[in-house]
């Protein structure tokens, strides 16, 4: 029988775990997790988005989006607006604290990623993003 650390998929969801306990901890001061960072980075890459494609794209419940979209606006960081093409329908954009928020805390998100993957040399790294993304494929978008 293999051991436990022979199976890849477990190192992956251990990284995982170590990945987001540690953003977890940067973002401590802030009041927010690793959930609403990523909200906040993947609207900083568009120009605003439905809930329901919030919760496609990052993957997560579309209960969880209402609230963590709630605890943006409530920072000022993101708000929701009429959809241009729906009246109906509201997309969450990013406010200008938000994009300041990323701004200020982009150096220290980019210090998380080194010390877990202090081991590794750059070229390593790159080569880990690289073959992640090939991995992920069409999983991610």
């Amino acid at each position: 029988m293999r051991a436990l650390h022979a199976d890849t998929g477990y190192l992956l969801y251990r990284l995982g775990l170590r990945s987001g306990q540690l953003f977890n901890t940067f973002l401590q001061e802030s009041g927010l997790r690793l959930r609403h960072y990523a909200v906040l980075r993947f609207l900083a890459t568009c120009e605003g988005a439905l809930q329901r494609e919030l919760s496609a794209q990052l993957g997560y419940d579309p209960s969880a989006i209402v609230g963590l979209v709630d605890d943006l606006e409530k920072l000022g960081f993101a708000e929701r607006r009429p959809a241009p093409d729906d009246r109906r329908s509201r997309i969450v954009v990013l406010t200008e604290d938000g994009r300041a928020f990323l701004r200020d805390t982009d150096h220290a998100g980019q210090e998380v990623t080194d010390e877990l993957l202090t081991p590794l040399a750059p070229a390593e790294r790159e080569t880990l993003h690289t073959l992640l993304l090939r991995v992920a494929g069409d999983r991610l978008a």
